[in-house]
Order: structure tokens, then sequence, then C-alpha cells
């Protein structure tokens, strides 16, 4: 399981800048959800073979009543209750404030990991200049730069000490891994207890039942699955009783965990920005996919037509998987549903004979030739399989850096179409042959 950092800190201590630093990014991976954030970011890292989880977050005024302040606070409290590790950052040229006092006050009852971060420690005499944090007693405070990147490698290995490194994406699966996901009380663990026949997973009508991501194997018609109920809200703390936890992290970790995802929406509520962003990183991390639009029965005929509109405006990039309209609460729409799952899944981990991916790319080369650019026609030769689980297909050619992504998209479809490569995200990567005889200068 990749672990989680999150920063914290008030406005204007360089959180933001530590986070793009951490993620290689200007922006977040999945950013301002609708409902769910105000400036409150995630993110993914990796230093060597370690990934982990990073959350970027508002100022933090912890005393705020009321106003956006306190909605801030709240998301960041939020943020608190889902980490492993906490960076709480001061900034060391306007040396300790106290809001700094009050954030550490609150950091200290939490029971999490806290590394105090004293930022924008370029050029200074590190002892001297940290001296005075040691009043928020949470340890030894560590100097960084994170706009230079001055001392961040090593905060990072000591945020990461005493965590495994993350090895289940090196695992094939013999079964399917199956994340069920989506946004608080749209019926997921309903939906298993549909799955399964019986009330494996508490359900109640409201938002955040769920606290932590729950397996469930089973077996049907003589298949094994597992589903892996994503979490609506992580265990209280004392300090957090107030904040309604749904856990992005929680849900990003299952998605990471599964190679099958079942995207749950509810058709009696509107389609949300928030949904699209969790299908778009579904697709980003090539999971299979499939939607299962819940509450379909109490819908007539007139609404049911405009949720169909709404999720082909705003879901239309989810063409590769099957969307199934179904009750589970009551049982209908279900049969085919777990159908679709074996059929995403054995997309998703299909292998494919070079012969016949080259026959394939040549039939749809004659039915359609790539355009020129300028005097040069790309020429594509053969493609062979690169990965699984997504399928990579590896298309080997001349001057292929000219292919448009319209024609991608066009094979795309020809290869998902021989190969039913249905409920499967699918990569088409060009690479161009180099000449062995050209001379090197």
């Amino acid at each position: 399981m990749k672990p989680t950092i999150v920063i914290v800190g008030r406005p204007n201590v360089g959180k933001s800048t530590l986070f793009n630093r951490l993620t290689r990014s200007r922006d977040a991976l999945v950013a301002d959800m609708p409902g769910l954030t105000r400036d409150r970011h995630y993110g993914e890292g990796r230093i060597g073979d370690r990934p982990f989880f990073v959350v970027d977050t508002g100022g933090f005024e912890p005393v705020a009543k009321d106003g956006i302040l306190h909605e801030m606070a709240k998301q960041t409290l939020q943020a608190i209750a889902e980490a492993d590790v906490i960076l709480f950052m001061v900034d060391v040229r306007q040396g300790l404030a106290p809001q700094d006092r009050n954030i550490a006050a609150l950091l200290r009852k939490t029971g999490r990991k806290v590394l105090l971060t004293v930022n924008k420690a370029e050029g200074m005499n590190l002892g001297v200049v940290t001296a005075e944090f040691h009043e928020l007693a949470l340890g030894e405070p560590y100097a960084i730069s994170a706009a230079h990147g001055e001392g961040v490698n090593d905060l990072v290995e000591l945020a990461l000490a005493g965590f495994e490194p993350d090895t289940e994406g090196e695992q094939v699966p013999d079964h399917p891994r199956i994340a069920i996901i989506g946004r608080p009380n749209v019926g997921k663990s309903t939906l298993i207890n549909s799955l399964l026949g019986e009330n494996r997973v508490i359900a109640f009508d409201q938002p955040g039942t769920t606290r932590d991501s729950i397996e469930v194997p089973f077996e049907r018609d003589g298949r094994r699955y597992t589903l892996i109920d994503t979490a609506g809200l992580r265990r209280r703390g004392q300090v957090f009783e107030s904040v309604e936890k749904f856990s992005v992290i929680k849900t990003l970790q299952s998605v990471d965990q599964a190679n099958v995802v079942v995207l749950v929406l509810d058709a009696q509520s509107e389609i949300s920005d928030q949904d699209a962003h969790i299908a778009g990183y579904v697709v980003e991390k090539g999971r299979a996919l499939v939607v299962a639009v819940n509450k379909w029965d109490g819908l007539d005929d007139y609404l049911r037509e405009n949720v169909k509109r709404d999720l082909e405006r705003k879901l239309g990039f989810l063409g590769f998987a099957r969307f199934h309209f179904i009750s589970a609460l009551q049982g209908s729409g279900l049969a085919g549903l777990l159908p679709s799952i074996d059929d995403a899944y054995r997309a998703a981990m299909t292998k494919l004979s070079t012969p016949r991916l080259t026959r394939v790319l040549i039939e749809a080369v004659e039915r359609q030739q790539p355009p020129r650019k300028g005097l040069t026609r790309p020429k594509l030769r053969y493609a062979h399989q690169g990965g699984m689980n997504p399928p990579l297909i590896v298309i080997h050619g001349n001057a292929l850096s000219a292919v448009p992504e319209s024609y991608r998209r066009y094979l795309e479809g020809r290869f998902r179409e021989e190969f039913s490569l249905q409920g499967t995200p699918l990569k088409v990567q060009f690479k161009t042959s180099t000449n062995p005889y050209l001379k090197k200068h």
C-alpha cells in the first residue's frame, strides 16, 4: 500500500511549491473535486523505487469558526485523517507565528507521524535558524528549500522510513480484484450485498458509513472474485469528530490494488465533475472499468433519457466501458454485471500474438492510410504487444512522430474491435525504427 504524505501549514509557507516538486508537476493529479476540496490536491510522487501519495492542503487556520477559512480548515482536518505522515511546514524567514503554535497543538493530539519542516532555509545557518521551532515540541526541525530542492529528498526518505515498499503492482492476479468506487451514498455497499446475496457489508442511508476498505472474496459459478468496498470515511479520531470523511486516498489506493473497477453512479443525483475526476483517474491508471448507474428504478422515462444524455456529455471518454442501469437495493439489472466484469478482466489480461496484430495493422492501413505531413507519409510496418492490464500495442515503422492523434484513435478502434477488447483502456505506442547504416556524427 502506498503511504500518504500530507503537507499542512498556515498560508504562504510554500506547501504548494513542495507539492509540485514531489509530484514533478504544476498541477494536481486529482484536483478541486467539487464538494470535497478547497485548495486540497492529490498527487503521486516517487523517490527511487518508492511510490507514495501526496496531499497539498490550503492555508490552515484551526481556530477559524466560520467563512472560507473554516471550510479550508475542515478540508485540512480531512486530509490529516487520511495521512500516514504529516509534513508540518513553517516559514523560517517569517519565524514562529501564533498560528504555528495552534497547528502544532492540534497535530500533537493526532497520533500521526509528524515531521516539522522548516522551509525557505536556503543559504542560512541551519542550526541557528531552526532553533526557535523546537518550542513546538514536535521533535527535530528539518530545514529545506522547497523552491530549490535542498533537503527535500532526505525529508521524504525520513517520511517513508518504516513503510514497506509497494510491490502489489508486480503481482499477476489469478482472478479479478474488483474495486467498487464512487461518491458517498451512491450504493456501493448495497451493490456488494446484492452481488453476494447476503449482508456482508453494513449499508445505511447515510454518507460515510464504510470505515475502511474491505476485501470480500466470493465465488460465483465456479469463478473466484475479490470485491473491494472502498472507504466512505476513515476511523474517527477525537480531534476530527465533526469532519465528514470521504476518503479520496482510500479510493485511489483501492484503484491501485484492483485490476477491474466498478464505478457506481447515482442516477437520482447529477453526474458531477467529481465523478468525472474519479473516472479519469481509473483510465489514467489503466484499469478495466464497468459503470453501474444505480437507483435507476426511481426514474421515469423522461428522467432516464436526461441521465443518459448527461452521461454521454460528461463521461464520453469512457466509450470503451459497458454501462449497466441497475437498482442495487431491488437487485434489478445486476444479471449482466459480473459477465461484463469477466469480459473486462479478460480483455485487460489478454495476450495478443504478433502475427495477428501485424495483420490487423496492415488491414487498417490498407483501409485508411495515415495522412501526410508535408512530403512525408508515416509508414507503419508491424505491431507487437508491449504489456497488459491495460493492453499496450507497440507499432514500429518510419516517421511515426507524424502520426496524428486522430489516426491513433482510429487504430485503437480497429484493434479493440478485432480483439474484442471491451471494458479496458487500450494504449497504442509508436516506435520509429532507426537506420543501422546511418553514420553517427
